[in-house]
């Protein structure tokens, strides 16, 4: 393929700047959208989407349960936009991937509540989280691959964990809102109405955000394997090719998003409803709170991507996962004074320490796989875990504190994870400053043997 020849020149910081700014624009909308829906399921539609319950963490579990359903359709979105990714380019399909989920998001703050149509009104809200949660599932891949395929070798996991600054950005643009809103509006007010303005916003910021996906084109490395693909019938890509070829790949990046995925939503999620129901903090204090750790989460993780160049993917994320299992023994007793510097502090911890876990995975994800079947390999490996980690861990986390009345089994629950995800942090191969042009190359002689050896 074309792709043996050696690494080309760097593009221009300007260049690669813009591709930046374009993979991060659309990341923003797609995760303010997404984690919306999040903060939401915790403050309102456990309120007026379902019945109502004696018990106060019952509407909040069937809450999360739908919140669950965008979890499970993200695999899918990955396969799907995955494999059309590989064959026709990451822009194409980054820019199908904001328009549906846009077009999702806008018609959530059109739903009738349970008063006015019953139980229609979970089933829509179901219908239409499966909708965002499958656009989502296309976007990471395209996101990080626009970036990572267009970064300099020795400097990858710097530009390439830009995007993932993008999903604090979003989730803060979303809790920005939220807080907005619940400031300004009564509670009778926020629950009738007020919710809704923060979904049909997402109109403005699509179409942002799609404007600036138009600017850029895919990588060059992608542009050449494309060309290649298309002329040699015999050069397969998508999820099975994946799976038949590069299974280590596959299941090691799963290993490494299992804990992260779980402590992500832990923090950000799990803890509102900790701090609101278990404790009695207020919704706007919560809120507040969650801008200030969501700004340090922005702030560094490009530091730690960095970091990872300089020191290495492997020994970064082992920290991180280290880090992960002690957390929720030391978190939740800061949440338990009440004191919103310390529980501030607390929230800021827990992301200061996923982000050794989360800045470097697009750089070691796409440093696992060819560019013939990257976008399949890094959704795959990436996407398939949040049906089993991120999408659970919210409703395990409650139904633990129900049950038991206690945060210590949802810290021990968190150090489980934590202890799978370092048995795959540890067997990790190195792949600081490593070539994608050198990797193509080494899956073309694959590609070669193997023929030799059936026309044998």
């Amino acid at each position: 393929m074309a792709s043996s020849q050696e690494s080309p020149a760097p593009m221009k910081q300007s260049s690669l700047r813009r591709v930046v700014t374009a993979s991060m624009a659309g990341t923003v909308v797609e995760w303010y959208e997404f984690f919306l829906y999040a903060t939401a399921a915790t403050l309102v539609f456990n309120k007026i989407m379902f019945p109502p319950s004696d018990d106060p963490y019952a509407p909040i579990i069937a809450a999360f349960v739908t919140y669950a359903v965008g979890f499970i359709a993200r695999p899918l979105g990955g396969i799907v936009f995955g494999h059309f990714g590989d064959k026709y380019g990451r822009k194409k399909l980054l820019q199908l991937a904001i328009i549906l989920v846009g077009v999702a998001t806008f018609l959530m703050g059109c739903l009738p509540t349970f008063d006015m149509i019953g139980y229609w009104a979970p089933a829509l809200l179901v219908a239409l989280r499966f909708a965002q949660g499958f656009a989502v599932g296309g976007e990471w891949g395209g996101a990080i691959l626009l970036v990572a395929e267009h970064s300099p070798d020795k400097t990858r996991g710097f530009w390439a964990s830009w995007p993932q600054a993008a999903v604090p950005i979003g989730n803060l643009v979303a809790t920005v809102v939220l807080l907005v809103l619940s400031r300004t509006l009564t509670e009778a007010q926020f629950l009738s109405w007020g919710w809704r303005i923060g979904f049909w916003l997402s109109v403005v910021i699509v179409a942002i955000g799609y404007y600036v996906r138009t600017r850029v084109t895919d990588a060059p490395i992608f542009l050449e394997v494309q060309k290649e693909v298309e002329q040699s019938k015999a050069v397969r890509y998508g999820v099975l090719e994946v799976i038949k070829r590069y299974p280590r790949g596959v299941l090691t990046a799963m290993g490494l998003r299992f804990a992260e995925n779980i402590m992500y939503y832990l923090v950000v999620t799990f803890s509102i409803t900790y701090l609101a129901v278990a404790l009695g903090v207020d919704t706007s204090e919560i809120l507040g709170l969650l801008v200030i750790a969501h700004i340090v989460h922005m702030i560094v993780i490009p530091l730690i991507g960095g970091l990872t160049d300089r020191l290495g993917r492997k020994p970064v994320y082992i920290i991180g996962t280290i880090g992960a299992a002690a957390w929720g023994f030391v978190a939740f007793p800061m949440f338990d004074t009440r004191n919103p510097v310390i529980i501030v502090a607390a929230i800021s911890l827990g992301l200061f320490i996923h982000a050794f876990m989360y800045a470097p995975q697009p750089a070691i994800m796409s440093e696992m796989f060819p560019t013939r079947m990257r976008y399949s390999g890094v959704s795959l490996g990436y996407q398939v875990t949040s049906i089993v980690a991120g999408s659970l861990a919210p409703i395990i986390a409650t139904a633990l504190l129900s049950s038991t009345g206690s945060y210590v089994p949802v810290a021990v629950y968190l150090a489980i994870a934590a202890a799978i995800t370092l048995v795959a942090a540890v067997s990790l191969r190195e792949t600081k400053g490593s070539s994608l042009h050198e990797l193509d190359r080494l899956d073309e002689e694959k590609l070669a043997a193997e023929k030799v050896t059936a026309d044998a």
